[in-house]
């Protein structure tokens, strides 16, 4: 197996992992040479890299924590989709609600790729701390909102939190590759798995703050930002870059261009758009399933949690299993694991069903989503093209998952649960489709 099949798991591939730099992958679309982009990053050889070191874990905390509150808060939405369903937004349907996480999950993906174009050019802490800012703010705002507010919940919990979420998310995976190089194979899962960790945790606090204690949504809201607050306040301190930014740049309009004529790379962006239209299905409604079919209530609460938990699970094994396989392998067989485990969502009606759609799709989706860096790295041929690709692609992700869970939730209607069952379910095996077409072409290539 050829190393561009096994080097995946690296969020993005430096300079100096080629083995001669100055034969490194051209790209005649870019405004300068490559050589030029690898002269003003030459601070940065593997001779340089520290890969341990205090600083270089601090880097790797914050960036861990990051993840925590901004993706990992937003896959927990499941438990205020349940909430505000039945209790808080009652005048306002399941497709309506559904539309505050799918604004915060779209705004996060979307901002990669303002946040990428200005974490090149340095500003990386004016990132960190605005978005950590915003989500503060949007937070402590969000507990004033009254019931069926839902402009206030809308624009707090979907736009505020989304922006800022956006505004970090880039720069705390991108940050890793400045202070590790042989172990970024270790690393990279180890952040990924903030946002199982938050997804898990934080539905937890809120069941135990809404439902068991019976506080208000106001206090339970305030207790939950000030936890979050204090997570990104510590992340941001812990993260510093080690590099300047470098002086030059790739152009966007020769970059988009050379993009759009890339077949892999366009169908790649089509799978994951599908992926994204499916995958929140469960994420969001798991626990409003397992309410509407009678099952007990501390039990109803915790099926997020499994699912979360699994996620983790299979985001860890993924790091293990690209040494072992093929990514493109991984992402085929994971996808249309995920959307073949969705259909059984048709027969839920006992916790044993709940427990094993959790468990099965949470663990299949934590492998799918760990492999999405790894397959655009696949079909990157020059390191300088990485962040923008992984920019474009997490944006047509994020259309899907802008308007997926409305439409999932307007299929909802009448708690006809076989509707958006089929339609999330196919439309995770049509992203598996588009990643064998990816497949074929890519080993096409290195045939060729």
């Amino acid at each position: 197996m050829d190393k561009r099949s096994i080097d995946t798991v690296t969020l993005d591939r430096h300079p100096s992992d080629y083995k001669d730099v100055e034969k490194a992958p051209r790209s005649s679309d870019v405004d300068e040479t490559y050589s030029d982009k690898v002269a003003s990053s030459t601070t940065s050889d593997t001779s340089t890299i520290p890969d341990g070191g205090i600083r270089a874990w601090s880097v790797v905390l914050g960036a861990f924590l990051t993840q925590f509150c901004t993706s990992g808060y937003i896959c927990s939405f499941g438990v205020f989709q349940d909430y505000y369903t039945r209790v808080y937004l009652t005048a306002y349907s399941a497709s309506a609600i559904s539309w505050i996480g799918s604004i915060d999950t779209f705004l996060i993906l979307a901002m990669g790729l303002i946040g990428g174009r200005l974490y090149d050019r340095g500003y990386v802490m004016s990132l960190l701390y605005g978005g950590a800012f915003l989500i503060a703010l949007s937070l402590f705002i969000l507990s004033l909102a009254k019931p069926n507010q839902y402009a206030v919940v809308l624009v707090c919990q979907g736009v505020g939190v989304g922006l800022g979420g956006g505004m970090m998310y880039v720069p705390s995976f991108a940050i890793i590759s400045q202070y590790f190089n042989k172990k970024r194979a270790t690393v990279l899962p180890f952040v990924a798995t903030g946002v199982s960790l938050g997804a898990t945790l934080t539905p937890i606090m809120m069941n135990d703050l809404l439902q068991k204690r019976n506080l208000s949504f106001a206090t339970a809201t305030r207790i939950n930002a000030g936890f979050m607050t204090a997570l990104l306040i510590t992340a941001c301190v812990s993260i510093k870059p080690r590099l300047p930014s470098p002086k030059r740049h790739a152009r966007l309009i020769t970059c988009f261009t050379k993009f759009a004529k890339d077949k892999a790379f366009v169908i790649l962006t089509t799978g994951f758009t599908f992926f994204g239209l499916g995958l929140f299905f469960p994420i969001f409604f798991l626990q409003l399933a397992a309410t509407t079919h009678g099952l007990d209530r501390d039990f109803a609460f915790n099926s997020l949690v499994i699912l979360n938990g699994c996620s983790c699970v299979g985001r860890l094994l993924s790091a293990f299993l690209a040494h072992k396989t093929r990514v493109d392998f991984m992402a085929i067989g994971s996808a249309i694991v995920c959307g073949a485990i969705i259909f059984a969502f048709i027969g839920i009606g006992s916790a044993v069903s709940v427990v094993l759609v959790g468990v099965i799709y949470g663990f299949s989706f934590g492998i799918l989503v760990a492999t999405m860096a790894p397959l655009i790295n696949m079909l990157t041929d020059s390191p300088i093209e990485l962040g923008l690709r992984l920019g474009i692609a997490y944006a047509w992700t994020g259309v899907g998952e802008l308007v997926g869970p409305p439409i999932m939730g307007a299929l909802l209607s009448g708690y006809h649960w076989w509707q958006p069952t089929i339609f999330s379910g196919l439309c995770l095996l049509a992203a598996a489709a588009c990643f064998a077409v990816v497949s074929i072409i890519t080993r096409g290539r290195q045939a060729t």
